[in-house]
Formats: structure tokens, C-alpha cells, sequence
């Protein structure tokens, strides 16, 4: 078999199988010692191999050992299966293989549609320009916090590019405690320091307290420092929680800070009518970093960083002088010069696929999905007094803990720091373990419109067989 066409057709019986055979297969087990070895120690071959033989590689050694994320019981941190349409789409992307760098070809118009397109479906304003596919949230973060750090530096009289951070005042900017790590590694690598990432207390709820925020900034402004980010959440990674938008946004404006919203998972909640009152005035933040390839379910990997203003990316990034910028494509120019990447892939056609396959009411209808199914985990986990739930329900991410009667708290934190583990070997549900406030805590994630009541029956079920097991041992 060594033509394209016959092992194309092979591959897509393989994938197809595969896809079809998950949701009645274990959701994820460990990796038998020898198998994990045999792929650690796989010796680089001197000739090569025929196409139907790599096939059967990846049927026997790889497709066996997944994640466990394209299962509908697949409940742990925030990864999410495939759409369909975006697998497709991924392999005539590769089949093409350009840079997306600029140019007129097919995949960089089509990126600027479907920027627009993700734009559209948050509620978030768009010119055009104002955004670009990237590897992640982590990376459209850094894109982002770029440009905020440009356009502070500037209005201090100051030309970042050129001379770095020497000469200005320490520029601060502000986060809470729930905050995902992508923000402080983008702040140290900006040269920030993330001492200079304040870690502002959420409330209750956690979510970043205004009036705290603004003691915080009246204090930096003080001692000579200068405040130039307010770093907010459409979804925090451990509960899901949503900033309140209006007040930040409010005082941002006062304060003349760039608001930068991190909805990488949670964005899409927008979309469900029942909880879309909670992202009020993220339409006003500066700049939005989202993945598609979360709850949209587009293929990894692809993030999107989305601005209000595409000249402060085209100055934070641009080598091009302003009197050579191509005129062509409304004098949008090339799309590295909007961003860190030069050589880019063809992200485009997968996000253009899930979407256009599910379209928006689809997309809404599964995000609703999501939503209800948790507000029902939710309920179920209040309900049984040998759980416990530990946040509210935002969004989609359900955060608990097994509190079984005559433990202590150090016996509740113990076993519940080895729980997810216990469920995930059982191989019938896969949750993850986080920290909230001290205590040691479950967390389910739901981002498969697959996922039905039924799943999360069995979900409880493996959780409390699993604390009986962990009881029983100690």
C-alpha cells in the first residue's frame, strides 16, 4: 500500500473506527510499562517504511493509549473532543500546507472571516485586523499583553521597542489569586516581573473585588509606579467563575488601564441565554484572548486574540515602516505583523468547519448543553450529604469534594487529594483534582454536547465506589 490515495482512504476507515468505538471503551487507563517503553525507546529507522505499515503503527501503539478527552465521561481540566468537521478540515489544511503568514491565498482571508466570525458569536467589537488565530490562549496572551505594555509605555513617552523597559516606571498590572498561570508567564516573559502582577483577593465568589482592586492601583500610583493592566476572567480555570465586567470596565476607563479579559474556556458561555447576563460589558474590555479549541471543540492546537484597536498589534509587532505597508486587502498588511509568529499554520479551515458545520444556533444549543448538565451535577453533588459543593455553578465546571461523616479536615483534604486519581484508574469517569481555599477539591469539567445525564449518574457513582475504596485502605 503504498500509494496516497489507497492509504488515505485506509486512515480515514482507521480514524472513523476509532471515533466510533470511544464513547463504548474505557474513558482513560494507564499505559501498559512495556507499550510506554516501546514508544520512549523507538530507534530512528534507517529506511523507511510503506504507508499501510506507519498505519498499522499508529492502529496497534497509538490509538489504544488516548487522553481520554473525546469521551463523553471525560470530565477533567478543560480539554475537549474533536468536532468532526475539524478533523476533516485539518487534513486538507495539511494537504495544502501554506504559511499563513500573509499573501493572497485562500487561508488568510479565510482567517480574517473566521476572527470575525468568533468575534461575532461572543458579542465582541470588530474591525478588521483586530485579531489572529494563534497556538493557544497561553500565546494569544502574550499578543496581547504586548500590546497593552506598548500602548503604556507610549502614552509615558516612552518607545518600548527600541529601548525595553530601562528608563519607566515599574509598570503593574493587576489579577486575582484564580488567574491562570498563562498570565504571570506572559507578565515575566514581557519583562513585567511577576512581582509586578499584583494579586488582587476575589470575593466569595471569586471573582476580583473592585474596591480592592482600587486601593491597590491608589497604592502603586503612590510609590511611583505606574498601573497599566487589569487582567479579568470569563471563566476561571478551578470554577468557572465570571468576572463582573461593568465595574472593571468602569474603572479601567477612570484609571486609563487596558482591560484584558482571559475567556479561554469560558467566552462561549455568552452563548447560553440562561447565564448570558453575567458577561455584561465584556464587550468594552480591550482585548479578549479565547481558544476555539475548547468549547468549540476545533482541533488542537488554536487559540484567538481579539483587540479593539488592530493599530496597537500592528505597532507592538510590525517591522514593516508605516510608508511601505502594503495597501492591498484595505491596508491590513500581513498577519505577522500582528503577532509573535512568522511562518503560521493553516489554522483557519478547522475553525471554519466546526462552525460552519454546527453553525451559530448549533453551537448555542451545545453550550446550553453543557451549562445545564452542570447546573444538574451541581444539584445532585448539594444534595447527597456525603458531597460537598465548594463554588457556585457559573458556567460549565462543577468544583466538590467527598466529605464523608466522622473525618477530620486533614482526613477530608487527604482523601480528596487522592480521589481523581482513584476515579481516573477505574477507567469509567475522569475527573481532576484542584485547590480551593485550603481544601482540596474535585472538579468536573463539562465541554462534550455527547455528555448526557446518564454520564454523570455514572460519574457519582465512581466517585463515591472510589472514596469507598480510598476509606477502606486507611
Amino acid at each position: 500500500m503504498s500509494d496516497f490515495r489507497t492509504a488515505a482512504h485506509a486512515a480515514a476507515e482507521l480514524v472513523s473506527d476509532y471515533l466510533a468505538g470511544v464513547p463504548a471503551g474505557p474513558v482513560w487507563q494507564p499505559m501498559d510499562p512495556a507499550a510506554r517503553q516501546a514508544l520512549l525507546d523507538a530507534p530512528l529507522p534507517h529506511t523507511g517504511r510503506e504507508l499501510d505499515e506507519l498505519l498499522a503503527v499508529i492502529a496497534e501503539q497509538v490509538l489504544p493509549a488516548p487522553m481520554g478527552n473525546g469521551h463523553p465521561r471525560f470530565f477533567g481540566w478543560v480539554n475537549s473532543a474533536p468536532a468532526p468537521a475539524g478533523v476533516l478540515a485539518t487534513l486538507a489544511a495539511a494537504a495544502m500546507n501554506p504559511s499563513s503568514a500573509g499573501g493572497d491565498h485562500a487561508d488568510v482571508h479565510l482567517e480574517r472571516a473566521v476572527v470575525r466570525w468568533i468575534a461575532e458569536l461572543v458579542g465582541f467589537p470588530h474591525r478588521p485586523g483586530g485579531g489572529l488565530l494563534t497556538s493557544g490562549t497561553s500565546m494569544a496572551t502574550i499578543v496581547c499583553l504586548s500590546a497593552a505594555r506598548g500602548r503604556a509605555a507610549a502614552r509615558a513617552g516612552h518607545d518600548v521597542r527600541a529601548d525595553g523597559l530601562t528608563g519607566l516606571p515599574p509598570l503593574v498590572g493587576y489579577a486575582t489569586g484564580e488567574t491562570h498561570s498563562c498570565v504571570r508567564k506572559a507578565a515575566e516573559l514581557l519583562g513585567l516581573g511577576s512581582r509586578q502582577l499584583r494579586v488582587v483577593p476575589a470575593d466569595a465568589e471569586g471573582r476580583i473585588d473592585p474596591g480592592l482592586l482600587r486601593a491597590e492601583i491608589a497604592a502603586d500610583r503612590a510609590a511611583g509606579r505606574l498601573p497599566f493592566l487589569v487582567v479579568a476572567s470569563a471563566g476561571t480555570v478551578n470554577t468557572g467563575a465570571v468576572d463582573a465586567f461593568e465595574p472593571l470596565a468602569d474603572l479601567c476607563a477612570e484609571e486609563q488601564l487596558w482591560l484584558h479579559v482571559d475567556g479561554a474556556y469560558g467566552a462561549f458561555g455568552v452563548l447560553d441565554p440562561a447565564i448570558a447576563h453575567r458577561y455584561a460589558g465584556l464587550d468594552r474590555a480591550d482585548s479578549l484572548a479565547l481558544d476555539p479549541h475548547k468549547w468549540l471543540g476545533v482541533p488542537v492546537d488554536c487559540g484567538c486574540a481579539l483587540v479593539r484597536d488592530p493599530e496597537q498589534l500592528r505597532d507592538t509587532f510590525s517591522l514593516v515602516p508605516s510608508y511601505l505597508r502594503d495597501e492591498e486587502d484595505g491596508g491590513l498588511g500581513w498577519f505577522s505583523e500582528y503577532g509573535i509568529e512568522q511562518t503560521r499554520p493553516f489554522r483557519s479551515l478547522k475553525v471554519w468547519a466546526t462552525i460552519a458545520h454546527r453553525g451559530r444556533d448549533g453551537i448555542a444549543a451545545d453550550v446550553a448543553h453543557c451549562t445545564r448538565l452542570a447546573r444538574r451535577l451541581g444539584g445532585s453533588v448539594a444534595a447527597d450529604p456525603a458531597l460537598e459543593l465548594l463554588a457556585p455553578v457559573d458556567t460549565s465546571i462543577v468544583a466538590f469534594r467527598a466529605r464523608p461523616a466522622g473525618l477530620s479536615e486533614a482526613e477530608l483534604n487527604a482523601l480528596n487529594h487522592a480521589l481523581p486519581l482513584a476515579v481516573q484508574r477505574r477507567g469509567r469517569a475522569f475527573v481532576t483534582g484542584t485547590l480551593l481555599g485550603g481544601r482540596e477539591a474535585v472538579r468536573a469539567c463539562l465541554l462534550n454536547s455527547a455528555t448526557s445525564e446518564a454520564d454523570l449518574a455514572v460519574l457519582l457513582d465512581e466517585v463515591r465506589c472510589a472514596v469507598d475504596e480510598l476509606t477502606i485502605r486507611q
